[in-house]
């Protein structure tokens, strides 16, 4: 997200459009983050099994351990349906590259140092898109927000919904 936008200076179409857009740009992000999160709970369980001595038989168990470690932040949104189409999401090629970069494909194979730097990574790109989102989610908020309070004043009508 880059400049602010004030939801009262926007048509009512351009407010409807630009809520959409978000949207459906949020379910890339969404996506793309909750992929990052899951690779990020699999190098840390690499980690912690290597700290432990256990083999990787043990992998189930410590990754329910991982995840039960984590906490979930902000407010819950409901679940969209499916994946998002990926074919144009340069944020989903940034993670596979960055993945590719240090070696998440070879866990097992990875140094103490190596999984290090690439925990670190994940971490830092999880942070950066987490940010995003919740900025787009401000957005959202006032968007829609503000469609609510141009309904309640009359300023819009629920009829026209039918025939934009």
């Amino acid at each position: 997200m880059t400049t602010p936008i004030d939801p009262t200076t926007l048509s009512l179409a351009e407010l409807r459009e630009l809520r959409t857009r978000l949207q459906n740009e949020d379910d890339v992000v969404s996506y793309v983050r909750r992929v990052a999160q899951a690779r990020l709970d699999l190098v840390r369980a690499e980690q912690h099994l290597r700290e432990r001595g256990q083999t990787h038989d043990d992998l189930p168990t410590e990754l329910r351990v991982v995840l039960s470690q984590q906490l979930t932040g902000g407010p819950p949104r409901p679940p969209r349906p499916a994946p998002p189409d990926l074919d144009d999401a340069p944020l989903a090629d940034e993670l596979d590259k960055l993945c590719a970069e240090f070696g998440f494909s070879r866990l097992r194979e990875l140094a103490v140092h190596e999984l290090v730097v690439l925990e670190e990574r994940l971490a830092e790109f999880e942070r950066r898109v987490s940010g995003d989102r919740r900025a787009r989610y401000e957005l959202l908020d006032a968007l829609s927000a503000e469609l609510v309070r141009r309904y309640k004043a009359g300023e819009a009508s629920v009829d026209g919904l039918l025939t934009d």
